[in-house]
């Protein structure tokens, strides 16, 4: 079982930036692939980024290619994304998800419970 609690979502203005964070606790985070995915109302869930256990891979939506960077702290069970350039159109639930791979398709285990993002335009 691996927990995860995401964090450093709030309302941010178009172009601005923001950090998440997500702190693993449990199995051990470094045999994991993290994601990111958003949700926005009305909208289907949508998997924007992820990285592979080492940080050698990793795979990013068109959506935010270019503009999001995701990386991971394996010392400190955690893994981040960092948003700049933001739209109002990235405003959503973020989750982050411990899983077998860095592809949308690739299985995803464990989910936390979200951070808001809003951004204003």
């Amino acid at each position: 079982q691996v927990q995860l609690v995401e964090s450093g979502g709030g309302l941010v203005q178009a172009g601005g930036s923001l950090r998440l964070s997500c702190a693993a606790s449990g199995r051990t985070f470094s045999n994991y692939a993290m994601g990111w995915s958003r949700q926005a109302p009305g909208k289907e869930r949508e998997f924007v980024a992820a990285i592979s256990w080492s940080g050698a891979s990793t795979y990013y939506a068109d959506s935010v290619k270019g503009r999001f960077t995701i990386s991971r702290d394996n010392a400190k069970n955690t893994v981040y994304l960092q948003m700049n350039s933001l739209k109002p159109e990235d405003t959503a639930v973020y989750y982050c998800a411990a899983g077998l791979g860095v592809l949308p398709q690739d299985p995803y285990y464990y989910w936390g419970q979200g951070t808001q993002v809003t951004v204003s335009s």
